[in-house]
Formats: structure tokens, C-alpha cells, sequence
């Protein structure tokens, strides 16, 4: 036999195209040739092939002119993933392995020198593609990407950790030797994250913690260095609820692209990101080629902190607009296209002046001396586009040394993500989802006001001139209040205050 086929998957964002690996034997001047729109990495298989196949001791064709054709040809392949499919191809068309027991598998999986298989990007993706083609043929990955694309359910999967495991599988006769199966491992607890009661006073803050936890809102928190910004973000990811099956494969499948997979003990944890305030556009949204995503998309399900805000560049802040109304992010280039989920919850924190001082209470030691030119170029830095998509927006004021002294510990995280899950299991109940992702359409269905608080409504908006965003985001956020306290009837109360953390603390 001369040409061999050999099943495997390519990567094209969140999906995996299937790829025929075709190796052909063929006399003439010895040679290995490697088509198919193929990246360096890939090209660069012929040398790991060569080895690894060496140092197995499997024989290697050197006295014949070797082909590799990735198909089809139009589709970019990327990374080691095809070494494994490449090296069986080789050996099936050398007629060292059965070539029906090769048929009835698809293969991925990066080789070292000494014939080890190393685990690939995307495994997780690689196994929803496969489930969606109707699983007809069994997957082999490397041991821990097999792990990782366990968490799909429907998908017959196999481990390996080196090539003569796979070969030794694809012997004809009673020769094979069965690769294990790779089944789902139940996660081992999560640990716990830092605790709310840590958080000494900034009563109102931890308040509208909670409402931006209960709603899934984004939240802006304005205060000089050290009054506890940092730290009130830090545990907002307590107060969430866990993913359900759902939210957490769609989360795994976005971390197994990178190149550190997905890490299982972080089985349906909602995912933190904190990007530096150095970060590009294409490091928040996504970009490259072909595109990766993006910390939005990382950040899917979870949250994604955005510390000093102002210092990030205008066009990484200005990228968010979209994926915070859409939860989603597309990423076009001149030859491909990919469409990553970004459903985040952005918590961001900043300074009010370039010093940080502005509003410090007379008698501290550290005082502003930024001028209001100073102040309005710092604050202008936000656009008012981006600050209409913020639902809630909090000062977070200092403290006093001798109050912060005499503060007592704050309320647990427990306590209060169990009146968080209450309010949150009220909204799923009534609508299907949380408050923060009502269309516009269902706004007026489940956010009505009674007769007070919508005439409150109206004249805050017309005062302050609103967009119908803005109204909107207002509503619900009241709504969100409303499930706190379990009231089914949004009132003058929830009105008031979902308008206090729409008041745009920036600019005044």
C-alpha cells in the first residue's frame, strides 16, 4: 500500500473542521513534501515525525519520495497537532499498521523527538466538533487534552501518552492492544477565594457589590488609592453562583484554546481575568492569525476586572462597546473570520484625578493639587459611550485611620451569596435568565415600575437626559433590587436607588 488516509480535526476559532491527512510512498529521489496551506509548526513536523518514528524503532521510508497533503487545501492548519496523524499515515502507507483499525479513529496530538505525545490546544473544541459530526469515529489525544475533551459528553475518547501506545492499538489481528478509555474525573473542591468580611466599613460599596452580583451588572468604582477598590473586586467571584453545564463547557472550550488548556480543577469556577492596563485591543477582543481570543472571551461566564481604567488605551476601552451590549466578539481579517462568546461581567476600578486625591476629606496629609483641566482630561479618557454600557457606578470614599480601626469585620461572602443565588434563581424563574441579559424587548414585560417610581424614573431621565439605554439599564438594575428584597413589583424605593448608582460619578 502507498497512500494512506488518516482522519483528524484542524482548529477555525471555537470550531474544528474536519482535515483528511493523505501520506503517499512513491520511488524516486528521496524526499518529504508537506502541502496544504500548512504553518511553520506544521511544516516543521517533518523533523519530529522523522525522529520520534526513529527513536520508537518503527521503520522510515528514507529511500522513498514522501507526500503529505492536508486537506483541504484552503483551510490554515496551525500547530503540532497533526505530527501524530502525519507519523500514522507514514507507517499505515508502509504497511506496519492496519489501515481499517486507522479508519476508525480521528487523531491529534503533538510528538517529541523521543515519540511522546504532547497535548494540543483546543481539545475540548476538537470533541464538540466530533459530537456534532455524530461521533462516528472514536477520538485519540494525547493523555491530558483527553482528559480535558471528557468533559463532552456523547464522544468515545482515547488516551494515549506516546506513539507506540497508538501504534501497538492499530496491529492487525489479536496483535492490538486497546488504547484506554479517557472518562470525565469529578473535580476535586475549589478553593476558597478571598472572603467579603475582609472588607472593613464601605457599606454602600459592598451593597452595590451585591447588586451587580445579583444581576449580573457591570460595576465602575471610583476612590483614591487604597480605599479598598482592588479588594472589593477581588471577591465579587464569591458571591457568584456556580456554572451550570452549559456555561461551564462553553467557558472550557474558550480556555482550551490557549496554550495552557484548560486547568479541570477549574471545573465550573466562573473564570477571573485582569489584564494590565497595558493591554492592546487585540489582547482584550481577540486578534492574530488566525484569530485567538481575547481576555472578553477568556473572561466568558466570569468576570473580567479592569483595574485603573483610565490608563487603558482608548481604543482597547473603546473595542468593549459591542461585546458589552452582544456578548460576543467577531473577529474579521482579509482571509478568515471567527466568532468567539464574550457574556463577561465588567467590574472596573479608577482614581478620580491623574494624583488619586480628588475628594479627600479636609485634614489628611495628602491633598489634590490636580487642576480641573488636569481632572477633566483624566476623566474625558472614559467615553461616554462606553460609561452609557456601565449599569452601576459607586464612589468609594476613605476612611479615616481610627474608623477604619474601629470598623468591625464585614458580613461573610456566604451570607451573602446565598441572597445573591435567591435573587438569582427568582429571575431565572420568572424570565430565563438574569437581569443584566433582558433584551429590549423584555424590558417592558418584566422590569414595569409601579405608577410612583415610573413617574420618579421619568423625571430623573428627562433632568439628566438619558439615552434609551440608559433608561433601560435603569430599569434593570431596579428590577435586580427588587429580586433582593423579593418583592415581584419593582417600587419607589428600588427606583431610587437603582438611579443613585446611575448618577455618572465621572465628570462632576
Amino acid at each position: 500500500m502507498t497512500l494512506a488516509i488518516v482522519a483528524s480535526r484542524a482548529l477555525d476559532g471555537l470550531d474544528a473542521p474536519a482535515v483528511q491527512v493523505e501520506v503517499h510512498l512513491a520511488n524516486g529521489l528521496p524526499a518529504f513534501t508537506l502541502v496544504g496551506l500548512a504553518d511553520t509548526e506544521v511544516k516543521e513536523a517533518r523533523e519530529r515525525v522523522r525522529a520520534a518514528l526513529a527513536h520508537s524503532g518503527l521503520g522510515f521510508p528514507h529511500n522513498k519520495r514522501i507526500t503529505v497533503s492536508l486537506a483541504p487545501a484552503d483551510l490554515p492548519k496551525e500547530s503540532g497537532r497533526f505530527d501524530l496523524p502525519i507519523a500514522l499515515g507514514i507507517l499505515a502507507a508502509n504497511e506496519q499498521i492496519d489501515a481499517a483499525r486507522l479508519a476508525r479513529y480521528e487523531f491529534a496530538g503533538e510528538l517529541s523527538l523521543a515519540g511522546e505525545l504532547r497535548p494540543v490546544r483546543g481539545a475540548i473544541a476538537l470533541a464538540f466538533a466530533a459530537r456534532r459530526a455524530g461521533a462516528q469515529r472514536a477520538l485519540v489525544l494525547p493523555w491530558e487534552s483527553a482528559q480535558q475533551a471528557a468533559l463532552v459528553d456523547g464522544v468515545v475518547l482515547h488516551g494515549a501518552r506516546h506513539l507506540m501506545d497508538v501504534v501497538g492499538a492499530l496491529q492487525p489481528g489479536d496483535e492490538a492492544q486497546p488504547l484506554p478509555r479517557a472518562e470525565r474525573s469529578p473535580p476535586g473542591p475549589a478553593s476558597p477565594g478571598p472572603d467579603l468580611r475582609d472588607v472593613r466599613g464601605q457599606a454602600a460599596a459592598k451593597r452595590v457589590l451585591e447588586v451587580a452580583a445579583a444581576g449580573g451588572h457591570s460595576l465602575l468604582m471610583i476612590g483614591a488609592p487604597g480605599t479598598g477598590k482592588s479588594m472589593l473586586a477581588q471577591r465579587l467571584p464569591g458571591l457568584l453562583p456556580p456554572m451550570d453545564e452549559d456555561e461551564a463547557l462553553a467557558s472550557a472550550a474558550i480556555a482550551s484554546l490557549g496554550s495552557k488548556g484548560f486547568d479541570l480543577a477549574r471545573w465550573r469556577v466562573r473564570p477571573v481575568r485582569a489584564p494590565h492596563h497595558s493591554a492592546s485591543a487585540a489582547a482584550l477582543v481577540g486578534g492574530g492569525s488566525p484569530p485567538r481570543p481575547g481576555e472578553i472571551s477568556l473572561a466568558h461566564g466570569g468576570v473580567l476586572f479592569l483595574d485603573e481604567l483610565p490608563e487603558f488605551p482608548r481604543l482597547a476601552l473603546e473595542a468593549l462597546r459591542e461585546p458589552l451590549e452582544t456578548g460576543r466578539i467577531t473577529l474579521s481579517r482579509a482571509a478568515r473570520q471567527a466568532t468567539y462568546p464574550a457574556r463577561f461581567q465588567l467590574v472596573a476600578a479608577m482614581n478620580p484625578c491623574p494624583c488619586g486625591f480628588l475628594g479627600t476629606p479636609a485634614g489628611q496629609l495628602r491633598q489634590c493639587r490636580c487642576t480641573p483641566d488636569q481632572v477633566a482630561r483624566y476623566q474625558g479618557r472614559l467615553s461616554g459611550p462606553l460609561l452609557d454600557r456601565i449599569d452601576l457606578q459607586v464612589e468609594v470614599p476613605t476612611m479615616a485611620p481610627a474608623e477604619l480601626m474601629r470598623a468591625p469585620e464585614g458580613e461573610p461572602s456566604a451570607a451573602v451569596a446565598a441572597r445573591v443565588a435567591l435573587a438569582r434563581e427568582r429571575q431565572l424563574r420568572r424570565q430565563g435568565r438574569i437581569n443584566a441579559e433582558l433584551e429590549a424587548a423584555d424590558v417592558p414585560l418584566h422590569c414595569q415600575p409601579d405608577a410612583a417610581a415610573a413617574a420618579l424614573l421619568q423625571r430623573a431621565a428627562e433632568r439628566l437626559g438619558w439615552s434609551g439605554r440608559g433608561l433601560h439599564r435603569t430599569l434593570r438594575v431596579a428590577r435586580t433590587l427588587a429580586d433582593l428584597a423579593g418583592a415581584d413589583a419593582i417600587g419607589v424605593a428600588e427606583m431610587a436607588e437603582a438611579l443613585q448608582y446611575r448618577t455618572s460619578v465621572v465628570g462632576r
